[in-house]
């Protein structure tokens, strides 16, 4: 039995709630090491750092949505290309499946919003 089209606004609350707190996490990692971060912050490292802590809050709750998975798709893209591509072309092979999954589903949420469940649509309605 398929999941009834009336539900597709709620998935993607739980969507941007889920994906909210992975990104979330890898911003606690780096800043506060649970878990601990493999290596020693650097410049990038710090201002990624930044984005996914601070990042991955808003979008969790969903305020501001769009323009936050806007910069944060761009961040992934970025991170991509720098960090993953030079070490192959296939994203499984090098490393870079996660970064380039958060690039597309921020870039969806950039689209789509936050849902019903979020900040924004308390925001929309008041």
């Amino acid at each position: 039995m398929p999941i009834p089209a009336s539900w597709s606004p709620r998935l993607l609350s739980l969507l941007r709630i889920v994906v909210g707190l992975g990104f979330l996490s890898h911003g606690v990692s780096k800043f506060f090491g649970i878990p601990p971060f493999p290596m020693p912050l650097n410049p990038l490292l710090t201002a990624a750092g930044a984005l996914e802590l601070v990042g991955g809050a808003l979008i969790l709750i969903g305020l501001f949505t769009r323009p936050v998975a806007f910069l944060l798709s761009g961040q992934m893209a970025v991170a991509y290309f720098m960090a993953h591509a030079p070490k192959g072309f296939f994203p499984a092979a090098n490393g870079g499946e996660a970064a380039m999954l958060y690039c597309f589903v921020f870039l969806y949420l950039a689209a789509a919003g936050a849902g019903p469940w979020s900040i924004d649509a308390i925001r929309d309605r008041g």
